[in-house]
């Protein structure tokens, strides 16, 4: 039985990363006199790397003409980025990909429990979801460094499922990336994949959909299998457990 619905942040609840994310990184660098800029095609590469101060770690490790840091300067350039990007989405200039809204108000309507399993930081998710009027819907929010192994291990949505105390099969994952299939998949999810600006050319084996987006009544997702117009709703998640 269908009891809970888990949602990844970046990418899945909205398009965050091109134009939000690595732009308020790229702001934190230049305040703190750092020579470091990324554009699309670096940004794309480092998102293999989860969690932002893991980025920057990872990014430092392999720039020799970068300045070192310790781990607190690091933590505390984060920290400045945070402070950036969630300034800019309670701004209003991000919107939440089609069907999110509607498919989180169907699912609470419904009496089903909603999550979120995210490697990114709890400030970022209050920001996205206060700004779109859905914090109160999340039962529960796995987000930073609530654990310490982050995507694609799958401890994220263990951890979120041992909160709403509910088996794997009892839930469905929704990602936007590789890493967070493969997360979901390690902790026995069955996962929606809506790939995003950056994860279009990734590889999804495994995936239980894979749409182009969750759809809505006036414009559906397509299929990006059997190319068939799809709008996600409860019921559709329903029928395709029960076709199982």
């Amino acid at each position: 039985m269908l009891r809970a619905l888990v949602f990844d942040v970046d990418g899945t609840l909205a398009e965050t990363e091109r134009d939000g994310h690595r732009m308020a990184f790229n702001r934190a660098f230049a305040e703190a006199g750092l020579p470091i800029v990324w554009d699309e095609a670096t940004y794309g590469e480092l998102l293999r790397v989860t969690g932002g101060k893991e980025r920057i770690r990872h990014f430092l490790d392999r720039c020799p003409d970068c300045p070192a840091l310790d781990e607190a300067a690091i933590a505390a350039l984060h920290r400045k980025k945070t402070e950036h990007y969630t300034a800019w989405v309670r701004s209003g200039a991000v919107q939440l990909r089609p069907g999110v809204a509607r498919l989180v108000r169907e699912a609470e309507a419904e009496g089903l429990r909603l999550a979120v399993a995210t490697t990114t930081t709890p400030d970022n998710v209050e920001a996205l979801l206060g700004r779109a009027g859905l914090r109160g819907s999340f039962h529960v929010i796995g987000a930073g460094d609530i654990v310490p192994a982050k995507k694609p291990a799958p401890d994220v949505y263990l951890w979120v499922l041992e909160r709403l105390d509910l088996a794997p099969d009892e839930a469905i994952a929704f990602e936007d990336s590789e890493n967070g299939l493969r997360a979901a998949l390690a902790a026995g999810l069955r996962t929606v994949v809506t790939p995003s600006f950056y994860t279009r050319g990734e590889v999804f084996d495994g995936a239980w959909a894979l749409l182009s987006d969750l759809g809505e009544p006036e414009r559906p997702a397509t299929d990006l299998r059997t190319g068939r117009p799809v709008v996600v709703d409860v019921n559709w998640l329903r029928a395709r457990l029960e076709g199982e």
